[in-house]
């Protein structure tokens, strides 16, 4: 699972995720049924991940994917181990050329929210974090820009970054999720790979940040809670 200090997440999944979507022009969305949503605050090791279906007029279709595309890098010994890369950070890099190259690899990654730790010290369990949280408030769902393949473990995914727009920069100064608008949802789908990494820049629409602080439920799972 990523390490939630230092990845970007996923909000709560629901049903409603993928409702707005269903509306897209030319387009029809499916979902698996709602007993295949998880719930729950922590952070995912899956999510919803939407694509062009392969032939005819290609709609779209919505499916569960696992987050985090498996790599193989060299030990401390020198043996093959396998890491979940579940941010694509470098398009030019050999790993994500192919994929953003290849059109029907690209993906839509609907989201409500996205998390990243505050540089403060949170008063919660364990001395977390605290937690700031961004969403649009124009749009109740946004979509980041996904790449998507199939692996021995099934399909999965990850999302590109880019440099972090003047909101999310004082928080993370590496790096935010590429956020696209819905006009540009069919250019990442279907446009040449170099329209495609033209959209791969730093937010430029409406965004809110709340922050929270976390702690551990009784279970262990994250939660968040509400400032006074």
């Amino acid at each position: 699972m990523p390490d939630v200090q230092s990845q970007a997440s996923i909000g709560k999944s629901s049903p409603a995720l993928v409702r707005p979507l269903r509306h897209c022009d030319r387009c029809r969305l499916d979902r698996p049924p709602a007993s295949d949503f998880p719930t729950g605050k922590k952070t995912p090791r899956h999510g919803i991940a939407v694509r062009r279906q392969a032939g005819g007029n290609r709609p779209l279709v919505a499916g569960w994917m696992e987050w985090g595309l498996p790599m193989t890098v060299k030990g401390a010994k020198g043996q093959p181990l396998t890491k979940y890369v579940t941010n694509a950070r470098n398009l030019d890099s050999p790993f994500w050329r192919s994929a953003l190259g290849n059109a029907p690899n690209r993906c839509l990654v609907p989201f409500t929210h996205f998390a990243e730790p505050h540089p403060e010290r949170g008063q919660g369990d364990d001395r977390l974090p605290k937690q700031a949280w961004f969403c649009l408030p124009d749009q109740p769902v946004g979509v980041f820009a996904g790449l998507w393949r199939m692996t021995d473990r099934g399909p999965a995914y990850a999302f590109a970054t880019c440099e972090p727009n003047e909101i999310v920069a004082p928080i993370h100064p590496k790096a935010m999720p590429a956020i696209l608008r819905p006009d540009e949802w069919d250019i990442w789908l279907d446009g040449t790979a170099a329209e495609a990494k033209a959209l791969v820049r730093p937010y430029d629409g409406p965004m809110d940040m709340q922050v929270t602080t976390p702690r551990l439920s009784d279970g262990g799972a994250l939660d968040i809670v509400e400032p006074a």
